[in-house]
């Protein structure tokens, strides 16, 4: 019971489930090279709790036990216990410099929305209600590692999932037994699949009457029979920490959640065929998992903007003035995302005590995060230029015949060669491989299609007010 460390959390990992790699069945995914240095990483977040130095900024006490359990857990109340989060997240998101979208952290956070919810989530049955809390409680004793799947696949955009050609495609419910549920079809994208122990099964599209069976809210552990992920190419090639720093580390795997008749008991039910639940209980939690996500994304706007402010130190570049012009303008960004976060305390505090919606983290995280982010990118692309692509490898500085010509031709303005194609190679990682390829569109579909996510904000009522605004300098309120 209470926080778990590094070693424990390699050991639930040995439980047989069922993962498909490259065309393979990984028995046991602690011993698959590609995926050893991610899980590494995450144990690494665990023996944190652990270390003295850092054991009261990750942790407190049980309101059940008194064990201690992870902060990420602790349902907001005051001011202080927001501030008490955010300092817990952003150390734990420096840690991973924001490139992990899917730490533990965040379902966490999002599962203790989900019990702060409770009460919506059982307005029609309060059993479920009561599974939700319980779940809860389960997940923060025993230090759960979580990851969920909310997009139905892909085939026809246009249609809803009972229209599909095959309507059995997206996640359903087939039947109701004694026993529970019994679910068929697929569900994407579950990030951290292969390196959590339960699978969270969340709403996220919207369901209209006639998707009752695909309203569905559920967790179960991933060895359960008849679960299956089918994983992406990892991209952890095996290359060392000077050929590949970011992708050698922080991995963290997308995976298809298939589900073949797959039972679900009743007590691990929180949604079942209800359209008003399955749309909106989330909006009924205070915004735990908002302010992760804000809170990650806004630590990871401050990490590129530092590499490219190191890029354009390394060649000489910072004394020209479009170029100081656009460091400074990721700055600014990176400022204004300091001040959302510091709103942000204030926000939460109040959805929680008065149910206040979370305008400005959803701004935060919708609209200004990603673009931020992009912005970022492309000013690393446009500082690197050539300097992206060549890049040798740590072997060929180890190569007496080649190394002195490396030293002579590739240093930069104020440091060796060497440590000059290290901070290229990093900007490559990010930009160019395949993990910095998903990291720009991870990024900006983290939330959702931009285009559904920001026509929220035109319905928002704080629309009227703008207009308002117009119309008495026009003298229409008259």
């Amino acid at each position: 019971m209470g926080i778990s460390t590094g070693a424990e959390y390699r050991e639930r990992l040995k439980d047989g489930r069922t993962v498909y790699v490259n065309g393979e069945r990984v028995k046991d995914v602690t011993a698959y090279p590609p995926f050893q240095r991610i899980i590494g990483t995450l144990a690494a977040l665990y023996d944190l709790q652990h270390d003295p130095a850092h054991q009261s900024l990750l942790t407190y006490g049980s309101p059940k036990t008194g064990d201690l359990v992870s902060l990420s857990f602790l349902l907001i109340e005051t001011v202080e216990d927001v501030a008490r989060r955010m300092r817990a997240e952003e150390f734990r998101a420096e840690t991973t410099f924001g490139l992990m979208g899917r730490l533990p952290d965040f379902m966490n956070a999002l599962v203790t929305d989900a019990a702060a919810a409770g009460s919506f989530i059982g307005q029609r049955e309060p059993r479920f209600r009561d599974n939700i809390v319980r779940y809860y409680e389960e997940c923060r004793e025993h230090d759960r590692c979580l990851t969920h799947t909310l997009v139905d696949p892909q085939i026809d955009r246009s249609k809803g999932p009972a229209q599909q050609a095959d309507p059995e495609a997206a996640l359903h419910r087939v039947r109701e037994t004694d026993r529970g549920l019994i679910v068929r079809g697929a569900r994407m994208l579950s990030t951290l699949a292969p390196f959590a122990d339960e699978i969270w099964v969340g709403p996220f599209y919207p369901r209209r009457a006639g998707e009752e069976s695909y309203a569905l809210c559920f967790a179960v552990p991933m060895d359960t029979p008849g679960l299956k992920f089918i994983c992406r190419e990892p991209y952890d090639s095996g290359r060392s920490r000077f050929d590949r720093p970011v992708s050698s580390r922080f991995d963290e795997e997308d995976a298809l959640a298939i589900f073949d008749d797959v039972l679900i008991p009743w007590e691990r039910v929180f949604v079942n065929g209800d359209i008003e639940a399955s749309n909106s209980f989330l909006v009924h939690g205070p915004g735990h998992a908002l302010l992760q996500a804000t809170i990650r994304g806004v630590v990871k706007l401050r990490f590129l903007t530092g590499l490219a402010c190191h890029i354009a130190e390394a060649i000489g570049r910072t004394a020209a003035p479009h170029v100081e012009a656009q460091l400074g303008e990721l700055v600014a960004k990176v400022e204004l995302g300091n001040g959302l976060l510091r709103a942000a305390a204030q926000e939460v505090v109040a959805a929680r005590r008065e149910g206040m919606s979370l305008r400005a983290l959803a701004a935060a995280l919708w609209v200004f995060i990603p673009e931020a982010q992009m912005r970022a990118a492309e000013v690393i692309r446009q500082l690197s230029g050539s300097g992206l692509i060549m890049t040798p490898t740590e072997q060929d500085f180890s190569n007496p015949e080649i190394a002195p010509y490396l030293e002579k031709y590739l240093q930069g303005k104020n440091l060796g060669a060497r440590e000059r194609v290290q901070l290229f190679k990093l900007a490559w990682d990010l930009m160019g491989e395949q993990f910095g390829g998903r990291q720009l569109q991870y990024e900006w579909f983290y939330a959702g299609d931009p285009i559904f996510t920001r026509s929220r904000f035109y319905h928002s009522p704080a629309v009227k007010t703008y207009k308002a605004m117009v119309d008495r300098l026009l003298g229409k309120e008259d």
